[in-house]
């Protein structure tokens, strides 16, 4: 089973797009993003130094388009690979690229989206001097219990070994002279405190901008930062963008789902290396052994990634999305319970909580946001169910068929 990832803030390099930019196919397609985002990105991409695409507002759309522009030249018919693709994740600014990739929104969408994000993350950033540290090694509870002391956020949670954190610049010098026994810690290339309490503005701004953007049920499951949930509605995975700005990152989450689903074969999508790199780490500890990874850099790389994805790839993962059925999928992996709502009724209201998938972890409601006459129940009661399976079948009411 193939997961398609795209890497977030602090990933890129200076001259990264060099050898992309080769090919006049991806200039032109980069030409038209730049054209959207309101920036020159092949400059950015070719000539601009490290502490110039530091900038949030510079990195961030950087980093979409080149993953976008990327994933085309892998799947030159996108619609060929819907149905063979297992899931998608973007780790933090990343969601963007993979919400397109789940034909979510729009790459033009991800573009403004993105461009408007940096601004307003790079705005948020400066009114209080803030950074990021990376935290490598250390007993996991202790790096927690040393992060609460000064006052900072986890704000990555990267799985066993890498945790992210973020706060003032005093905090963080506060923590570079008592940092957690036995961990080395590694300032990041990134220009303020994300996915803390810190972007709250961020969010307010990205909201009042995805109130206007139309989306569309995922082709493809989503992987959320927020709890590693496996996302189907359109509206969600928007609404979970936004949100997460100010929220941790929980890539360790998103890995166990991508566990939970099956997974294979991980390809990650430029500038690749660092997502690939944390789940080489987990192979050292045994948690995803057999799980083969590749990191997409440059583009003669390309038909070895394409050879890669035909040995992971299957043809069976895809949503069906017929505008005259709708689904409702499992969000995690678990037990599922019929509630009392959904019960012995033929037609569920729009938010109806069709029930729950429990967890050793936690319980999370599922519900059907749209509603609709009820087709077929694919589970039962009781049964264990996997994320991002279906659970139920609705007509649209007032759609013929």
């Amino acid at each position: 089973m193939l997961v398609i990832v795209a890497p977030g803030q602090g990933a890129q390099s200076p001259g990264f797009l060099r050898p992309w930019l080769e090919d006049p196919t991806y200039a032109a397609r980069l030409d038209w993003l730049s054209t959207v985002a309101g920036l020159d990105l092949a400059h950015y991409g070719t000539e601009a130094d490290a502490d110039t695409i530091r900038e949030t507002q510079i990195a961030q759309p950087l980093l979409v388009a080149s993953a976008l522009v990327a994933t085309l030249q892998v799947f030159p018919h996108p619609a060929d690979w819907i149905p063979r693709i297992g899931a998608l994740a973007g780790h933090s600014v990343g969601e963007l690229g993979a919400a397109v990739g789940g034909r979510v929104i729009t790459a033009e969408q991800a573009m403004v989206l993105v461009r408007e994000r940096g601004k307003a993350m790079a705005e948020a950033a400066a009114v209080t001097e803030t950074s990021m540290t990376a935290i490598l090694g250390g007993d996991r509870d202790e790096v927690l219990a040393v992060l609460e002391r000064h006052g900072l956020t986890a704000a990555n949670d990267n799985g066993p070994g890498q945790i992210v954190a973020a706060g003032t610049v005093e905090q963080l010098a506060a923590l570079a002279a008592d940092p957690p026994a036995k961990a080395r810690l590694m300032p990041l290339s990134v220009a303020g405190a994300f996915h803390t309490e810190h972007m709250h503005p961020a969010v307010a701004r990205l909201g009042a901008l995805a109130r206007s953007v139309s989306v569309h049920d995922a082709r493809i499951p989503v992987i959320s930062n927020r709890d590693g949930q496996v996302l189907h509605q359109g509206t969600e995975v928007l609404r979970r963008i936004v949100t997460q700005i100010s929220s941790p990152v929980r890539w360790d989450l998103c890995m166990n789902t991508m566990l939970d689903l099956g997974v294979t074969g991980i390809l990650e999508m430029p500038p690749a290396g660092t997502l690939t790199g944390i789940a080489r780490r987990r192979f050292s500890l045994g948690a995803m052994k057999g799980v083969e990874t590749f990191a997409l850099k440059t583009p003669d790389q390309l038909d070895d990634a394409r050879a890669f994805c035909d040995k992971h790839a299957e043809d069976s993962t895809a949503l069906d999305t017929s505008p005259t059925w709708r689904l409702v999928v499992s969000p995690a992996k678990g037990t599922f319970r019929l509630s009392a709502e959904a019960a012995d009724v033929d037609t569920l209201a729009p938010a109806t909580t069709i029930g729950t998938v429990a967890s050793l972890r936690d319980e999370i409601p599922v519900t059907a946001p749209h509603g609709g006459d009820i087709v077929e129940w694919l589970v039962h009661d009781g049964d264990l169910v996997s994320p991002g399976q279906p659970l139920l079948r609705l007509h649209p009411q007032g759609v013929s068929s």
